[in-house]
């Protein structure tokens, strides 16, 4: 009987891992690093034991400072959630000899499914369909060549190591190729430490679908049906759902079969996902196997029941599955989506800094699933993601309109997130018809609102400015105050708006221009403004920081700046010329020279922080004066990337 359980990983996982391992009787221990010291998960668990600083390889990669941990604590057994060192079959190995039981399969079973290449062989062999394609010995430029030959275009270009898009390339013609190979190369390298690639041919606007499987020490395997993964972003997943609005009881039958005699090939234990290409007419091709928990592993959770930490956790026992297949029961439809600290107007950029509120909604059939609470910070160490947000319901509307709901409820002020977009991709139609592709985004949100700088309307300026002059005067609505008229200025998005407010009893007239906007205050208290606007009553929601003000109304967020009282500065039509790092990463790519004119908006180098690739741009027209970071250089946030004098003439660089 295993006691006490250590988490190998932070935030939300790590918080899941620990409510369940807590609710079964286990002691258990959180491991963090110097930047998550005050995080929730350390709080939760039993105990905590730092294991190094900020960077994941000084401190959630270092198996000898998690092992350490274990030693110090006398924990039995090791959860490693799932990113960091879930997939290592090393750590997994070095569990074993330090005497520890590792919650996840053997190090062989990672080993074989860590490789694209081997783990496609092998599912040739048990059976399994897999996408035509070339996964030879040889993987040399010129094998690659000829073998896209005989395979033909469009191709996949996959690193054999990778995961998460990284080192995939999409090549439509022969000419692309060469560069494509030497991109995929570069990336893998990067990435995984690793270039070994595979060809497949490509599923054009495929199905992403995978199948939840579990497997014994005792020969036994089952499948939990599967979850429709298709809405990604640069092969990320977005959203997920469990059933899929596209699987049929045959098709889920036989993709269920089929991952069964993936995991039996391999000689697997505990919870891993089958992942497959499905095209137009239901053909279904082998993709890859995660030898670990998902991070959708909720919504098939709601949909079985099951808790499937509950059942990693019993296999890791040796005790034998809780479920025969024909006891497995599918009830209702799940979708999860992820909100993310990142800003959809600037492509996806990855936000950091405090978090003033974060207040998820509640609600039948809502479950969130996070590692951060108000006060909280998020840094640029990790991974952005705040919460999972999951709804059940009966049927599939049901589930969506719950969502929908949870979305425009949920609040959350001080970062930008991408709380709305998840909103737009919900409410689209061809996401409610069930039509979502791998192209859905793509396709659909090309011009969306949603991936476009947020216009402030007149109705928000009022509500605002109600929120800002209640802020000053620190009255509890104007019923008694005589009537008055106030220059205000607010900043939003980079506008500046000199509004003028006229306040008179409970009434309140904001003009900006020629337009006003009419309100009657009734409270404002403790974070909610309530006001009656055209007759109706509306509440929302506000938070002061200094000179911050948050308001989310009508499902918006809004962030302003109550400049009213700072000094004008001139406007300038053109940056410093001193381009930065906005966060910690590191460089990939450099893209320009000294010497070489550029444009505003040029990219100038890829900078690799929080799991993506981030363009860094010119911030006006000129002349590169100074490259100051190398490919491969790791840099910190506001550091000084690249120096760009202005065009020989420009006014204020003379």
């Amino acid at each position: 009987m295993l006691s006490k359980l250590l988490i190998a990983n932070r935030g939300e996982i790590a918080v899941r891992v620990i409510r369940t391992a807590k609710a079964l009787g286990y002691r258990t221990v959180a491991v963090y690093s110097e930047a998550d010291a005050n995080a929730l998960h350390t709080e939760l668990a039993d105990e905590a034991v730092c294991i190094g600083p900020a960077q994941v390889s000084a401190s959630y990669l270092n198996m000898d400072a998690i092992l350490d941990a274990a030693r110090k604590t006398g924990a039995d057994c090791i959860h490693p959630g799932y990113g960091f060192l879930s997939e290592n079959a090393a750590f997994a190995q070095a569990c074993k000899t330090a005497g520890l039981e590792f919650v996840g399969p053997p190090a062989s079973a990672i080993e074989l499914m860590g490789s694209k290449r081997r783990s496609k062989i092998a599912m040739q062999q048990a059976g399994v369909p897999v996408v035509p394609g070339y996964e030879g010995n040889n993987a040399s430029d010129h094998e690659l060549i000829e073998a896209a030959r005989d395979i033909g275009y469009p191709l996949m270009i996959k690193a054999s190591a990778g995961g998460g898009g990284r080192g995939m390339r999409l090549v439509e013609q022969e000419d692309q190729l060469v560069d494509s190979i030497q991109r995929a190369r570069s990336e893998a390298r990067q990435a995984f430490g690793d270039d070994e690639l595979i060809l497949e041919k490509a599923v054009i606007e495929p199905r992403h679908i995978e199948i939840q499987v579990f497997a014994d020490r005792h020969g036994n395997a089952v499948y939990l049906g599967e979850r429709d993964c298709s809405v990604q972003r640069r092969h990320q997943k977005v959203v997920e759902e469990a059933p899929s609005p596209f699987v049929t009881p045959e098709l889920r039958a036989a993709m269920g079969d089929a991952a069964v005699k993936a995991a039996l090939a391999c000689n697997y234990e505990g919870a891993g996902t089958v992942e497959f290409l499905v095209d137009k007419d239901r053909n279904f091709y082998f993709l890859e196997m995660n030898t670990r928990l998902q991070v959708e592993h909720p919504v098939t959770e709601l949909i079985t029941g099951q808790d499937l930490v509950a059942w990693q956790l019993a296999v890791a026992e040796g005790r034998t599955l809780p479920l025969r297949q024909d006891q497995v029961q599918l009830n209702g439809h799940a979708i999860e989506v992820r909100l993310y600290a990142e800003d959809p107007a600037h492509s996806f950029t990855p936000q950091t800094g405090p978090l003033h509120v974060f207040g998820p909604a509640t609600g039948d059939g809502l479950r969130f699933d996070s590692g951060v609470r108000s006060g909280d910070t998020v840094t640029p160490h990790y991974d952005p993601m705040l919460a999972k947000v999951i709804a059940w319901g009966q049927n599939r509307d049901e589930s969506r309109r719950r969502l929908l709901r949870a979305l425009e409820d949920t609040t959350v002020f001080g970062v930008t997130t991408n709380r709305y977009f998840l909103g737009r991709i919900i409410g689209h139609d061809s996401f409610g018809a069930g039509e979502a592709t791998t192209a859905f985004l793509q396709q659909a949100f090309r011009d969306d609102p949603s991936l476009a700088p947020h216009q402030v309307s007149m109705r928000e300026l009022a509500l605002a400015a109600t929120i800002a002059s209640h802020g000053r005067s620190g009255q509890d609505g104007w019923s008694n105050a005589p009537a008055t008229t106030t220059p205000m200025t607010l900043e939003c998005g980079g506008h500046h708006y000199q509004l003028q407010v006229h306040k008179a009893a409970n009434q309140l007239i904001v003009s900006h221009g020629d337009a006003n906007y009419r309100l009657v205050l009734e409270s404002q208290r403790d974070g909610l403004l309530c006001i009656i606007d055209n007759g109706v009553r509306h509440r929302c929601q506000y938070h002061i920081a200094g000179d911050h003000l948050y308001l989310q109304a009508s499902g918006q967020a809004v962030a302003f700046r109550d400049i009213t009282h700072q000094p004008t500065a001139g406007a300038q039509a053109h940056g410093s010329g001193k381009v930065r790092a906005s966060m910690d990463g590191a460089i990939i790519e450099v893209l320009v020279t000294a010497g070489q004119q550029v444009r505003q908006g040029d990219p100038l180098l890829v900078l690799e922080a929080m799991k993506m690739e981030h363009p860094v741009r010119a911030d006006r027209d000129g002349r590169v004066t100074g490259v100051l970071a190398g490919k491969g250089d790791q840099v910190k946030r506001s550091q000084l990337l690249v120096e760009i004098a202005a065009d020989a003439g420009e006014e204020g660089d003379r």
